[in-house]
């Protein structure tokens, strides 16, 4: 990949160049017009010079036949370039100027005009006066005058070719010097330890650079609450982990020590618990990093809500904690347009919660929101206090109602899931007691159906 700094060296490069290319081609028009237009003023006041010499009495003078012997060239002060031609209105050629063709240099009578004679290109000025009956032609070589033209531009463009280099130069160094700050931030970033994270210094920093800098301190800023959040959690897990494992370990020592049957099942049956636990909050912990990560892209599909309630319902296993789920009437063809995963991993942490949370005998009803858009679920536990339900999504949060089996991941779970599908989570009491939890997820499909309580219009979750 090209470097910053060469990427501009070109681009300045380059357009010095076309500047320099422009500025020439004016200066190439602009000197040529202006060098023609006073070689064409000197070719006329030559030419009326050589009209003011001539008089009446020297030309009478001069026989049929003759011709003066020369026309002084450095009284024109064009020698050796200027060329004057004295012809009679008849035809005759009075006199010429030394080097001046024999030929006319133009047939016509008065003003500019451009001949070729002897195969050489010529720009001529004559003046007729009937009264003295001649006819005065002044004229140059345009090769000449190109080559005066051509000299003068390459003396103004010559040092060009020593300037661009010089320039270049100066642009190099320019870059190196300008670029310089890019240069000092690159070098204190790869020396930097991978765990530092601190804000990179904005002191001398130029006004172009602040926005990286500022994207670069945010980005870190980013990375540093994530790894303090990778080590809350691995901190958690293995705190939340510890504890079922060492009672894995100290009712398996029971059970092999013990004699009464009955001491050896209960301590089998603390052992099966304990590896409830332990599965339920591995299961949470890898549906959050799941979650998270946000690198799969969302399968959105339209899903069956009573397939899966069915399904998550049977897995939970409600009736070992002697908890009865209901589903309403409503919920009859009921699809919601979601991602399969996330909404399974919402509707059981729900379910599983309730029924944490729920006396013995009491109840979990299911049904659809009145739009058909989402789900409610409530339960027949104790409730929320109103002061802990803005926390209760917060992970690893566990209120005061906990019965302390709980990870404090389920409702975070959920929270982060409609997050993600774009819906939302919404916790509340019921009047009657109990919590009422409100998952919106999106488009639902279906005819609309009003609103009705779990307490009429249901059946068993069998």
């Amino acid at each position: 990949m090209m470097s910053l700094r060469r990427r501009l060296f070109i681009v300045l490069v380059l357009a010095t160049g076309a500047i320099w290319l422009s500025a020439s081609a004016w200066i190439y028009f602009r000197t040529t017009g202006e060098v023609d237009h006073v070689l064409d003023t000197r070719l006329q006041e030559a030419a009326r010079m050589v009209h003011s010499l001539v008089s009446s009495d020297a030309l009478s003078a001069l026989g049929e036949g003759r011709q003066a012997q020369l026309i002084p060239a450095q009284a024109i002060g064009y020698e050796r370039q200027l060329s004057c031609q004295i012809w009679s209105i008849d035809g005759r050629l009075i006199g010429r100027s030394s080097g001046a063709p024999e030929h006319a240099l133009s047939e016509q009578s008065s003003g500019f005009s451009e001949h070729t004679i002897g195969g050489e290109s010529w720009r001529v000025y004559a003046i007729e006066d009937a009264a003295k009956g001649i006819r005065v032609l002044v004229g140059d070589r345009l090769g000449l005058r190109h080559k005066l033209i051509s000299d003068l531009i390459f003396a103004l463009l010559s040092p060009t070719v020593l300037v661009l280099p010089l320039i270049g130069m100066m642009i190099w160094g320019s870059l190196g010097q300008g670029l310089r700050p890019l240069s000092a931030l690159a070098e204190s970033l790869r020396v930097r330890d991978a765990s530092d994270m601190r804000a990179v210094s904005l002191e001398n920093a130029p006004r172009e650079v602040v926005p990286l800098v500022d994207a670069l301190n945010d980005l870190f800023a980013r990375l540093e609450q994530a790894r303090n959040h990778e080590r809350d959690v691995t901190a958690f897990a293995a705190h939340e982990l510890k504890t079922p494992l060492s009672g894995l370990k100290t009712q398996a020592q029971i059970a092999q020590i013990a004699v009464d049957p009955e001491t050896r099942d209960r301590a089998l049956q603390q052992i099966v618990h304990s590896v409830d636990r332990t599965a339920r909050l591995v299961r949470q912990l890898l549906a959050l990093a799941h979650i998270e990560s946000g690198h799969q892209a969302l399968d959105r599909e339209n899903v069956d809500v009573q397939a899966v309630l069915a399904r998550v319902i049977a897995d939970v296993g409600e009736a070992s904690q002697a908890v009865s789920t209901t589903l309403h009437e409503n919920l009859r063809d009921l699809k919601l347009s979601a991602d399969p995963a996330l909404l399974e991993i919402s509707i059981r942490n729900l379910q599983e919660n309730a029924a944490a949370f729920s006396p013995a005998g009491g109840t979990i009803c299911w049904r659809a929101t009145a739009d058909r858009t989402g789900l409610i679920v409530e339960d027949s536990g104790p409730g929320i206090p109103e002061a802990e339900i803005a926390r209760i999504p917060t992970r690893f949060y566990r209120g005061s109602n906990s019965r302390g089996n709980g990870s404090g991941l389920g409702l975070a779970i959920v929270d982060l899931a409609m997050r993600r599908l774009g819906g939302r989570l919404r916790i509340e009491n019921r009047e009657s007691g109990g919590t009422r939890v409100t998952l919106t997820v999106g488009s639902g499909l279906g005819a609309e159906t009003r609103t009705m309580t779990c307490n009429a219009h249901v059946r068993d979750a069998q």
